[in-house]
């Protein structure tokens, strides 16, 4: 007979099976009895984080590399504070599972209101309903096995999140589990997959210049080697959107480099391209220039988990996978290409000037000659993301940022569930002095669990991604010592940096020091930016001012 188990062992159980080997969180009553099941269990670590909206944020980061993430908080002051990064993580395709606590089912029937309660107690889930996969609140033990398998199933085949409600009383609540319902995988229309190769692969072998834009679901599926075999193997060259940085690494023959935010030759010659294969691709703003790249759906393949599209023809019933893994068997043929717009390989700089002031080029250079093999790459939004979209990453999946939903505040709590999911990885942390002040100090869940990213603040006295669009007073930030952060916290190394000589022994000594975290305050002129950020906020000034009358 199968043995009896409690919903909230049960929970536990079944995120483990998926890969889960930690949960972010802060606890609240509504939530303390499944916190304390989660610590009596040796499958599960519970990292407490300075915030809830950092706890989101490492889940998400969690869930982008080991495939699954799950954040645990309370009900309403707790829920709501991760809605944004349970937003982010609907937005880019991050597979987190979103446990809160609630009130108890028999504490409901009481007249007046409880704690943290907004309206009635359906309100939160409503919420959560509009940017998730699947929302539910486990009512009885009769139904909680199938909703949780559901829950976890559902965020791994979409790679979006779930959102499970517990009320506190019936996390105890025991049953006896029962075989498991299968989920039946979905298939191709094997006549439609193969009017669709038919068509991509004469649309291709009719192209002097075809081009792969990978996109950030190549990733999510784990579909990185179909593609890089599908360029090597044809001889197509490769671009990635900003989303999807270090989806092929920097290290690959046919890489090109980001589209759109990286260099202008890469984006010339994706735009030259008289076939322009889109697979897993988002076609958002940022990845398009703001629009301003025009895509010729006659000479376009656009492939996704969601759709599969060549020239004005959409085929139904034709599964991502199984597409891209037809078109690298197809009878395409194959080219040689000569030169392509490839970066020189990254030097470090041997005499940096001992007077000379750092500038965002000169900080991106040293940065470029100081990743390292384990190096992972965790960019803010800002000239973090756009000034490191050139960086050299060594391996796929090495770079993290919220490129498409930019959200401020990722990287810090990002580089937190980052490492834990991938301990033989080091983070490379780079992080705006505004977007610092938001989540920062979960260095303290990073010291406090003895991690050792290497933060580098760029720290230029306020939102430097506004300033060129429309400046005032609201884009200025109090001003902090970063480098004595070390010394609140009682733990890790602090430099405050303002010459480019400053800048090479600060990095070094960083490298030396693993048994904490490091914080490098690097002053940059609050006029300077990337040639990259200059370009997108210069498009995007003309939309946020205020229409000239005559």
């Amino acid at each position: 007979m199968t043995k009896k188990i409690t919903i909230g062992d049960y929970l536990i159980e079944k995120l483990h099976q998926a890969g889960v080997r930690h949960m972010f969180g802060i606890p609240g009553d509504y939530v303390l009895g499944f916190y304390d099941m989660v610590e009596k269990s040796p499958a599960i670590d519970i990292i407490n984080t300075c915030d809830e909206q950092g706890a989101g944020f490492a889940a998400d980061a969690y869930a982008r590399i080991s495939g699954l993430g799950a954040v645990c908080v309370t009900y309403g002051v707790g829920g709501l504070k991760i809605a944004n990064t349970t937003a982010q993580a609907y937005a880019e395709k991050s597979p987190v599972v979103v446990i809160s606590g609630s009130p108890g089912l028999t504490e409901r029937g009481h007249q007046g209101l409880l704690h943290h309660q907004i309206t009635d107690f359906s309100a939160q889930i409503r919420v959560f309903e509009q940017f998730t996969v699947f929302s539910t609140v486990i009512t009885s033990p009769q139904t909680a096995q199938r909703e949780i398998d559901r829950a976890i199933k559902t965020a791994i085949k979409y790679k979006r999140p779930v959102y499970i409600e517990l009320p506190r009383d019936i996390v105890f609540s025991p049953f006896f589990p029962h075989q498991e319902e299968d989920i039946t995988e979905e298939t191709s229309l094997q006549d439609a997959l193969k009017e669709s190769i038919e068509e991509a692969t004469t649309l291709i072998n009719r192209a002097k210049k075809p081009v792969i834009l990978a996109g950030v679901e190549i990733h999510r599926f784990g579909l990185q080697e179909t593609v890089t075999g599908l360029a090597r193997e044809k001889g197509i060259p490769i671009a990635a959107t900003m989303l999807a940085k270090s989806v092929v690494p920097d290290t690959e023959d046919y890489y090109l480099g980001v589209f759109e935010g990286g260099r202008e030759e890469v984006t010339q010659y994706v735009e030259s391209s008289d076939c322009l294969i889109m697979l897993g691709t988002f076609l958002t703003d940022l990845n398009l220039g703001l629009f301003t790249t025009t895509i010729d759906p006659n000479k376009a393949i656009h492939a996704t988990s969601e759709k599969i599209a060549i020239r004005y023809h959409r085929y139904e019933k034709v599964v991502f996978t199984e597409f891209l893994s037809a078109l690298r068997q197809a009878p395409i043929t194959p080219r040689t290409i000569e030169t392509l717009p490839k970066a020189p390989a990254p030097e470090p700089v041997p005499y940096p000037a001992p007077k000379k002031p750092i500038t965002v080029a000169t900080l991106f250079q040293h940065l470029n000659g100081f990743i390292q093999e384990d190096t992972i790459v965790i960019a803010d939004v800002g000239d973090a993301l756009f000034g490191a979209n050139d960086l050299f990453v060594h391996n796929a999946t090495d770079f993290l940022s919220p490129a498409y939903y930019a959200s401020l505040g990722f990287s810090v709590p990002g580089a937190l569930g980052a490492q834990l999911a991938n301990p033989y990885a080091r983070p490379l942390v780079l992080v705006g002095d505004g977007a610092f002040q938001m989540t920062g100090m979960e260095l303290s869940a990073i010291a406090r669990y003895k991690l050792n990213p290497i933060v580098v603040v760029l720290n230029n006295d306020g939102y430097s991604t506004e300033r060129p669009m429309l400046d005032g007073s609201f884009n200025d930030v109090h001003p902090w010592a970063f480098s004595k952060i070390p010394d609140i916290l009682g733990c890790g190394k602090g430099f405050a940096v303002h010459t480019e000589y400053d800048l090479q022994q600060a990095l070094k000594k960083a490298l030396e020091y693993i048994d904490g975290f490091t914080i490098i305050d690097v002053k940059i002129d609050r006029h300077d930016r990337s040639p990259a950020l200059v370009r997108l906020t210069r498009k995007l000034a003309a939309r946020v001012k205020a229409p000239t009358t005559s």
